[in-house]
């Protein structure tokens, strides 16, 4: 088997993920991530025993114990280009062996679950849902880099969202869904629905500020897609590219949303902390008792 190069899977001297600056005995196969990295500790808080906390640039580590249930906690910083590096170094953390540069023949499969905030575009979403995410719609260029497998609902679907976005000449949708396995068990009883993730926070998701906006009526575009029981919900910054990535590499992936905004009534939450620390809680709960 060939081995991987030195510039393709960067290494540091002490035998840590570049980026990440983890080793693999550091991360357990169960990993929530969060954008903000002062939302690590406000995870890990609720863990019975913390054995591990690293940190490097954006990326806040926490492994610990919730109970018997080994658990990491791990800041991705804003955006699928931090996506992409996340992904990837917890991929090879797990399925390659850092001192041969070589792939594992047998594969490890991580459950990776983001709780992060989001925008509603449909006006029966309250603020203060926890949705989660039956499929992450992709507006940014992250799959443009990489072959990406569909299955036939998947196909469906993109083709259907491709078709409503047609006017939109430079952007190139994708489309994955969660893991099945994740979503009927700690996504169970929570409202679903397509999550957008946008390249940006202010023109990108429709907002206008002072800079002019080129994708008028954006909202309206999204909130007014529906084929059969699926609609687009919400929008936010990373979870397309958590899919897409973690389904290419054999992983599964569910995206949890505490809703802190109204993007059709124009409001935002006053309890936007007490929002996030509700889908905290409610997730960890459901974690601890989970087979996997």
């Amino acid at each position: 088997m060939s081995k991987l190069s030195e510039s393709d899977l960067v290494i540091n001297e002490d035998g840590s993920v570049y980026h990440l600056n983890l080793r693999p005995e550091d991360i357990s196969n169960t990993i929530i991530t969060v954008g903000d990295p002062d939302r690590v500790s406000e995870i890990s808080k609720y863990f019975d025993r913390i054995e591990l906390k690293k940190g490097k640039r954006e990326f806040i580590t926490h492994t610990g114990y919730l109970g018997q249930k080994r658990l990491t906690v791990l800041s991705t910083g804003i955006g699928t280009d931090n996506i992409d590096i996340v992904i990837n170094e917890l991929d090879a953390l797990v399925n390659i062996n850092l001192e041969s540069r070589e792939i594992k023949k047998d594969l490890t499969s991580l459950n990776i679950i983001r709780i992060g905030t989001s925008g509603a575009v449909q006006p029966d979403l309250a603020m203060g849902t926890i949705l989660a995410s039956s499929f992450g719609l992709g507006l940014d260029a992250l799959m443009n880099y990489y072959v990406q497998e569909h299955t036939g609902e998947e196909h469906s679907l993109l083709d259907n969202i491709k078709t409503h976005f047609a006017h939109l000449k430079n952007i190139h949708p994708y489309l994955t869904a969660a893991s099945p396995q994740l979503l009927h068990t700690i996504g169970k009883d929570l409202p679903q629905g397509i999550t957008v993730t946008a390249p940006g926070f202010y023109a990108p998701q429709g907002r206008q500020v002072r800079a002019k906006n080129a994708v008028p009526n954006f909202i309206q575009m999204i909130n007014s897609f529906k084929q059969g029981p699926y609609r687009i919900t919400n929008l936010e910054m990373e979870t397309a590219g958590i899919y897409a990535l973690a389904k290419t590499l054999g992983h599964k992936a569910l995206s949890i949303n505490a809703i802190l905004a109204s993007r059709v009534n124009f409001e935002f939450s006053k309890e936007p902390q007490k929002v996030v620390e509700n889908a905290i809680k409610l997730i960890l709960e459901r974690l601890s008792t989970s087979e996997n």
